[in-house]
């Protein structure tokens, strides 16, 4: 028997207002958090922290236009990780009322799951990439042994939020278009 949660005026959905599977939310939870890393590291190496960063031996220097883009790349990284979010809160099903135009709305599952999955294999394909390049050319940017480390380090996180992106998303489409 469903019970319908939906707010007084607005018809539910069956499938709306289930449960996300414990996993599914830790998971979700989790994305954000592997993406703060490298933004941090890019923040620092914009605020001129020594991190070891070098340009073949001569520290880094980024001019005003470098140093937005960086910032902004930092901040949507992580915007754009705190939607997987939404694949295990009720925003997730039904956009929240304060949206100009769309508030109220019923989240179509297939426009979600597919968006979600292009994000996960678009993000996969991108850091999977990064990381064969650091395997295959190493430090070639003449890094601090100990900057390099911390670089490594920063980024590897990176290399999870494909696969984590993607268990959410199939753990969306079971709840809510599957019975």
């Amino acid at each position: 028997m469903h019970v319908d949660t939906a707010p007084a005026g607005r018809l539910a959905h069956p499938r709306d207002g289930r449960l996300a599977p414990t996993w599914a939310v830790r998971a979700a939870h989790l994305i954000p958090l592997v993406t703060l890393p490298s933004g941090l590291w890019r923040i620092a190496l914009v605020a001129g922290v020594p991190i070891g960063a070098s340009a073949f031996g001569e520290p880094v220097r980024l001019g005003a236009g470098e140093s937005v883009y960086i910032v902004s790349l930092s901040l949507v990284s992580e915007l754009l990780a705190l939607l997987s979010l939404g694949l295990v809160q009720p925003w997730g099903e039904v956009l929240p009322r304060w949206l100009p135009l769309l508030g109220g709305r019923r989240v179509p599952p297939a426009f979600a799951v597919t968006t979600a999955a292009a994000g996960a294999v678009g993000v996969t394909l991108i850091w999977g990439y990064a990381a064969w390049g650091v395997v295959v050319k190493g430090n070639d940017l003449d890094f601090s042994p100990a900057g390099f480390a911390l670089l490594v380090a920063c980024y590897a996180p990176l290399l999870l939020w494909g696969p984590l992106l993607l268990a959410v998303t199939a753990a969306y489409h079971r709840r809510r278009c599957r019975d």
